[in-house]
């Protein structure tokens, strides 16, 4: 997903969902105010640390999300365009989720 993406009228992400991103996602902040970027050092101002901190709060919360995205793409659900029928689709998505669901420690 791209921050233009994003920036469609079509794409509603609702106010109250906290969204994480990676410093990739810069200027996601103008368009949804619940959203939070890891900080970046630069030559001038090293990251203090509570900024380092607050960043590995952030990786571990997104790594989740990463997993279980790596996972649906393993399944090809997501990977490649979905050809077969749509109706199928949300059926077959939440079949590999309860999988994937089932097989958590």
């Amino acid at each position: 997903m791209t921050l233009d993406y994003l920036r469609n009228p079509k794409f509603l992400i609702y106010p109250k969902v906290k969204v994480i991103t990676d410093t990739g996602y810069q200027g996601i902040q103008k368009i949804h105010n619940n959203s939070e970027l890891p900080k970046k050092k630069s030559k001038k101002n090293p990251l203090t640390k509570n900024d380092k901190k607050n960043n590995r709060r952030l990786a571990a919360a997104r790594v989740v999300n990463e997993n279980v995205i790596g996972m649906l793409k393993r399944f090809k659900i997501i990977a490649d365009k979905y050809r077969n029928r749509r109706k199928r689709f949300g059926l077959r998505f939440n079949l590999i989720s309860g999988i994937y669901n089932f097989d958590l420690p």
